[in-house]
């Protein structure tokens, strides 16, 4: 129930010898103002907008509460809140579910189920680091240290176990050294035991050799803050960030007051906590007292917009600045890019398709939390896609969500116009894993050439756009190189075609994940004639701006 409240490529050597140019659109041929990576302006907060203001198409919007309804249904989480946001204008927030469901990791039901509301507050699991990493970006402005320090200049005991040369910048990037993952709260008695085994304990590879999403790296980063701080991190971050901005519903420890405003997480009798429900759900936060470096946050989607509103508006939010623009910079720059794959700001993951999806792109930037939270900020395109679930809720155990929040950030990114001109239709290549989709055209006998617009944007190396040309529509061969990654600008390219050739193909082939924007073609002529695609041999459609 919705609330409004990779085949391998054919060897080059396979490859025809035929003429092929492509050309940049000309000036005559501009895709229109607010399409893909032409955003309009930024508004300094966000509001509420209409779509058309946005540059964007509400139907893709639309379709994603088909999928999330079968997502709930398939029991992949009892509930989600979609936020959908660009340049400023606020195109979707809607709720969807129920943020508590369940008395027990068996399913039962509750007597009393609470509906999902747009401003439920979640547990945004290892969303928090972002808070972490920004709160230390604050000291690092105030000069308290520098990214190419060792840690242990600032936190001696964290020197122990060989771990001397482990720089801050390591931290942030998960390539300290550390492992993924220790069970903190079965150590020590109190919060201060637990952080000094965290800082004392030792690596597992040789710093800067490996990349290891590790919650340590965060537990130890809270710690620097609350040295140079003087304050709890949860302090620190209400200070500095979420007050000043606005942030009213955001906070670590919420109170029983809010506990109906929540979404229940998961069931979790053998620790003695039954239900999870308006504590952090991670267990180490837990034993750390509900605020570490890793987890522990709480926040609502229309929230956690405003924090990413203010990186894409260079570190301000309204008239209140929390970073400085070259310091927004360095945390969405790639720091790592000796771990191809892994590309990682200070804090941010970059690029990831595998929740990014259609969004994905190097200036992407994002992060993802356990219980089942996500946020991309595609910056190219002024848009922030948060999707928060409560998927934990009752057991870990369930279907993974990655294929709901790429089903999300495909529709997010569907929603914006791919750069088309004004008045031209272009036949679209389709979304989906394992596609062969194709589109045939009938050319005349004797022709010699053929010519089409075309644009695209396709995961790189895994997805790919084929051109090719058959005498009997049977056996078909390579008119290019196949197409894969980006095309670019929208722009012209036109082929000879060899004696004989009776049929032209544009065929379009995924992976089993990943899809990226798609292919678009249009304007197809045949020596100078426009012609259309073969009806009985497309699966393409027709897409016009």
């Amino acid at each position: 129930m919705k609330k409004r409240t990779k085949l391998k490529v054919l060897s080059s050597a396979l490859v025809c010898s035929l003429a092929f140019t492509s050309v940049l659109a000309s000036p005559a041929m501009a895709a229109p103002a607010n399409q893909w990576n032409q955003p309009g302006p930024m508004s300094p907060v966000l509001h509420p907008g209409s779509v058309k203001g946005a540059g964007m198409i509400q139907e893709p919007l639309d379709r994603f509460d088909t999928e999330i309804e079968s997502a709930l249904t398939a029991k992949t989480t009892p509930g989600a809140v979609a936020f959908v946001a660009r340049s400023g204008h606020i195109v979707k927030h809607d709720a969807y579910g129920y943020a508590s469901l369940y008395a027990d990791d068996q399913f039962t039901p509750v007597d009393n189920p609470i509906e999902m509301k747009e401003d439920t507050i979640f547990d945004l699991a290892s969303i928090s680091k972002i808070f972490t990493t920004t709160a230390a970006m604050k000291l690092y402005e105030k000069g308290h240290f520098k990214l190419d320090d060792p840690v242990a200049l600032h936190l001696p005991q964290f020197a122990e176990n060989g771990k001397e040369a482990v720089t801050i910048r390591q931290l942030m990037t998960h390539t300290s050294g550390f492992i993924a993952w220790v069970p903190l709260y079965q150590q020590g008695k109190t919060r201060e035991d637990r952080i000094e085994y965290a800082l004392r304990y030792p690596l597992a590879n040789q710093p800067g050799t490996h990349y290891t999403y590790s919650d340590l790296n965060l537990i130890t980063l809270g710690a620097l803050i609350e040295k140079y701080s003087g304050k709890r991190l949860d302090q620190f971050v209400k200070e500095e960030i979420t007050d000043p901005i606005g942030m009213k519903d955001t906070m670590y420890n919420p109170p029983a007051s809010l506990k109906n405003r929540i979404a229940a997480t998961e069931y979790q009798p053998a620790l003695g906590r039954g239900m999870v429900w308006g504590e952090v759900h991670d267990e180490n936060a837990w034993s750390l007292g509900g605020v570490a470096g890793h987890a522990g946050v709480f926040s609502t989607a229309s929230d956690l917009a405003k924090f990413a509103h203010m990186f894409l508006n260079n570190g301000k939010y309204g008239g209140k600045r929390i970073l400085e623009p070259e310091t927004v910079r360095l945390l969405e720059t790639n720091q790592i890019p000796e771990f191809p794959g892994d590309d990682h700001g200070l804090g941010w993951e970059l690029n990831q398709g595998w929740y990014m999806d259609a969004l994905a792109d190097p200036a992407a930037f994002g992060h993802t939390g356990y219980t089942g939270t996500s946020i991309v900020i595609n910056r190219k395109n002024n848009t922030i896609a948060i999707l928060l679930t409560n998927r934990v809720h009752p057991s870990r155990s369930t279907i993974s969500t990655n294929g709901i929040r790429r089903a999300f950030a495909r529709s997010v990114a569907d929603a914006i116009s791919a750069p088309v001109p004004k008045h031209q239709e272009a036949w679209f290549s389709g979304y989906g894993d394992k596609l062969n989709n194709e589109m045939q055209v009938a050319v005349p006998a004797g022709a010699t050439a053929a010519s089409f617009d075309s644009w695209h944007r396709l995961e790189a190396n895994s997805d790919f756009g084929f051109i090719e040309t058959s005498s009997d529509g049977v056996n078909w061969m390579q008119a290019a190189a196949p197409l894969t990654g980006e095309s670019g600008e929208w722009g012209r390219t036109s082929i000879e075609l060899p004696e004989g050739t009776k049929h032209l193909r544009f065929r379009y082939q995924t992976d089993a994940s990943v899809n990226g924007r798609g292919w678009y073609v249009g304007n197809i002529r045949i020596d100078g004639k426009g012609v259309q695609p073969k009806a009985e041999s497309n699966n393409w459609t027709v897409r016009s701006n």
